[in-house]
């Protein structure tokens, strides 16, 4: 048997010590030990038996073999806490590509000195009588403010050290001296920050409708015969899918597990908690990125310690290190943000698959509008699939009114806003009702379509659209294919083609010329940059302080306002004409989601969805509320182009100082693929990586071996004077594309550089 090395860290508590050291595992060990194991080494000069965690194994002794030290033994039953994370950073960096250092500051608690929060009590010692006796002393020899902290000692026999440093006004010295002299004792007692300042109120459980009891019913009775599954939650906007989350969480605590509810954005956080609050009390607490480094650290030793049974927040929620965890709720599951865009690029929903795995837990997908990839799984059977088509409240969803903007301009309305949309919100604020107006900024600027007709210029080889840039030309950033960008339109002739221009500070000054006096308020990046900027707004306009709310996609996802009657959409078709497979799918979802805010109370609503493409699959089924529809049109596209979910992607991203070292090593690479992997079929070569227009070659649509794309530059070729380069490879074997991804990643040990990286995206929800 070979020799075999594990890097081993030892304290992972301790910033010195947070790095691995390696030690030999001998021959006894070698069929036992694995990744996440928990073990005693000797460490230091003492050689002093400690406990530490296995965090990869391999053949290749790094260090001076005769100094080299043995792992002792295999903690039996040591697999806790820190085990569980450890495995799970293996996994990560096993299935999307990174070092194993990169995913342990993913998966594990940032290592900062986060001071405790200390509370401090001066207690009385002495008796009362005592006590007077020195405080007559102190008169006599004018020590004023050893008076005040006596003369109050005679009162209590207990004080907060605070209120006497700051109200009494006595020095630390002073109480100090009296400490020495036994008068008293300082009492310190720690506690942990609480993120949550809600007031407590009680909420039972609502009375669930039967579909709902079913879903619960069914969870439930898989978990207690021993077989936790993964539940595909489809539910129309407002059908109850949260009530089923609180549902399930409770049983869930009532069995002494914990829960984690994950959601995509930082913006849903306070309505989220407000509804899990009521329902769970201060056992509920949050985690995203608003949060101070001593809160994030309180919220992990909470969970740690038992003190918590629900955690609420983004993807980085799901490395809460709860002891027990029963269940895993990934609302809005469909959302591009549970995808991590820097390196491990995990995806929260296969992530959530592996932690579920790693605590026998359940877990629950809720959406609306779900991915493909979840709805083809529950379709294949991999997921169960639950539908909820019947809103809570009783009532009907939006009437919507598909505006065709190439009419309006013919007709003379130049306005970003239709007729319609204007007269409805006339109405709206005549009656006193709320509005949302929704700017889908997704790929703005980025294209370029015809006002008149609506045409996009698209790439003639990848179906996605060019791009424009600075030098005259429009580029696909899939094969590389390039062009000039046109003066008129190709398809009808007019001059009016040109990329969008328009932001939602640009609406509101328009709807306040048309309607002066209109309250408005604004949810986009410039206006929640502060830590409580979202919870203000949402507030704000839920308690009817403004008529009309204007913003991005964040005000379309999962906000319920029963007095939002209107929903506008303007300029619908942006996400349609961007440079990625998933612009139909996004656009579906996000103007379903859109429409879905509108009429969720007893009041019925309407909406307006403004396009140059009304006839578009995308735009047709969301104003239809058709989502089974929509995905039989789109699935069959992604078969035919081989696009995950019919079969699986890699994107290689290269980036470097000089342009043509970064188009060199994007070519070697993936010439590197070609030569290693002999079913490498219909490839895009490029010949000119980098340097002007590039040859497109033939592209087999087949996905039954290995398909190479580039390289291309990416998107935007270059971000602070860093060059960026691509090149994708489709299989529909996932385990094989590891297999791509971890021979170049042999390459790259050979001639590594600081002048260029590589990183790996699986299955990439955005485009480079």
């Amino acid at each position: 048997m070979g020799e075999l090395y594990a890097d081993v860290i030892v304290d992972i508590s301790h910033e010195k010590l947070d790095r691995p050291f390696q030690y030999r595992v001998p021959d006894r060990l070698q069929e036992a030990v694995e990744t996440g194991m928990c073990v005693t080494v000797p460490f230091g000069n003492g050689n002093k038996l400690i406990k530490g965690y296995v965090v990869d194994l391999g053949e290749i002794c790094k260090f001076d073999p005769a100094r080299m030290k043995e792992i002792q033994g295999i903690v039996q039953g040591g697999v806790g806490i820190e085990g569980r994370m450890i495995a799970l950073a293996g996994w990560i960096r096993k299935n999307y590509g990174s070092t194993m250092i990169q995913a342990l500051k993913t998966v594990l608690p940032a290592k900062q000195s986060v001071k405790k929060l200390e509370h401090r009590t001066i207690l009385r010692l002495m008796g009362r009588e005592e006590v007077i006796s020195l405080l007559g002393e102190s008169r006599r020899k004018k020590q004023v403010a050893k008076e005040r902290l006596l003369q109050e000692l005679v009162r209590q026999e207990s004080i907060p050290y605070e209120w006497v440093t700051g109200k009494l006004a006595v020095s630390p010295q002073t109480i100090k001296s009296l400490e020495k002299t036994g008068v008293i004792r300082i009492q310190s007692t720690h506690s942990f920050r609480n993120p949550v300042r809600l007031q407590q109120t009680e909420e039972c459980g609502q009375v669930l409708s039967e579909t709902q009891q079913n879903i619960v019913k069914t969870v439930m009775a898989d978990f207690e015969e021993g077989h936790p599954g993964t539940y595909l939650l489809h539910g129309i906007t407002g059908s109850g899918k949260t009530v089923v989350y609180m549902e399930l969480i409770q049983e869930m605590v009532h069995r002494g597990r914990q829960a984690i509810v994950l959601i995509p954005e930082i913006a849903l956080t306070y309505q989220t908690l407000l509804r899990f609050y009521r329902r769970f009390g201060d056992r509920v607490s949050v985690m995203n990125s608003t949060l101070s480094p001593g809160e994030k650290y309180d919220q992990c030793q909470r969970a740690k310690n038992g003190e918590i049974d629900v955690i609420i927040g983004p993807r980085s929620a799901l490395f809460t290190p709860f002891p027990n965890i029963g269940l895993i709720v990934m609302d809005e599951e469909h959302e591009n943000s549970y995808k991590s865009e820097s390196t491990p690029k995990y995806h929260a929903r296969e992530t959530a698959l592996e932690v579920a795995r790693l605590h026998g837990a359940s877990v629950l997908l809720g959406s609306a509008t779900p991915s493909l990839e979840a709805y083809y799984r529950a379709q294949t059977g991999e997921y169960r699939l639950f539908t909820m088509k019947e809103r809570l409240t009783g009532g009907h969803l939006p009437k919507v009114y598909t505006i065709d903007l190439r009419r309006e301009l013919k007709e003379g309305n130049r306005s970003i806003f239709s007729r319609k949309l204007q007269e409805l919100l006339g109405d709206r604020l005549q009656k006193g009702e709320q509005s949302i107006l929704f700017l889908n900024r997704r790929g703005y600027a980025g294209f370029i379509s015809c006002r008149s007709c609506g045409h996009v210029m698209k790439c003639p080889h990848c179906d996605v659209s060019l791009s424009e840039h600075n030098n005259g030309r429009i580029i696909c950033h899939y094969c590389g294919y390039s062009e000039a960008k046109p003066a008129v339109c190709p398809k009808c002739g007019s001059k009016y083609i040109s990329g969008f221009r328009a932001g939602t500070q640009q609406i509101e000054e328009k709807l306040r010329e048309m309607f002066p006096g209109v309250r408005t308020l604004r949810m986009d990046a410039d206006t929640t940059r502060t830590k409580d900027s979202y919870e203000q707004i949402l507030t704000a306009f839920s308690n009817g302080e403004a008529d009309v709310l204007i913003g991005t996609q964040m005000i379309v996802k999962g906000h319920d306002f029963p007095q939002v009657t209107l929903v506008g959409v303007l300029a619908a078709d942006l996400s349609l004409s961007v440079s990625d497979y998933h612009a139909g799918e996004r656009t579906f979802q996000l103007l379903t989601q859109a429409v879905g805010r509108a009429g969720r109370g007893v009041l019925p609503g309407e909406a307006v969805i403004q396009t140059y493409q009304p006839n578009h699959y995308a735009v047709v089924r969301a104003a239809g509320q058709d989502y089974e529809g929509f995905y039989q049109e789109e699935i069959l596209y992604r078969e035919i182009m081989g696009y995950p979910p019919a079969s699986h992607m890699l994107a290689v991203q290269i980036f470097a100082k000089e342009e043509s070292r970064g188009s060199s090593l994007a070519g070697h690479l993936a010439e590197t693929v070609r030569k290693s992997f002999p079913e490498v079929v219909g490839e895009c070569r490029d010949n000119a990586a980098g340097k002007g227009e590039r040859q497109h070659g033939t592209q087999d649509k087949a996905v039954c071996g290995i398909q190479l794309i580039g390289p291309a530059p990416a998107a935007i070729g270059r971000i602070n004077d860093i060059f960026r380069f691509v090149f994708y490879i489709k299989c529909p074997k996932y385990a094989k594309l590891i297999q791509v991804k971890d021979k170049l990643e042999e390459e790259w040990k050979l001639h590594p550089s600081q002048d260029e990286m590589i990183q790996f995206d699986f299955d990439p929800v955005n485009i480079l």
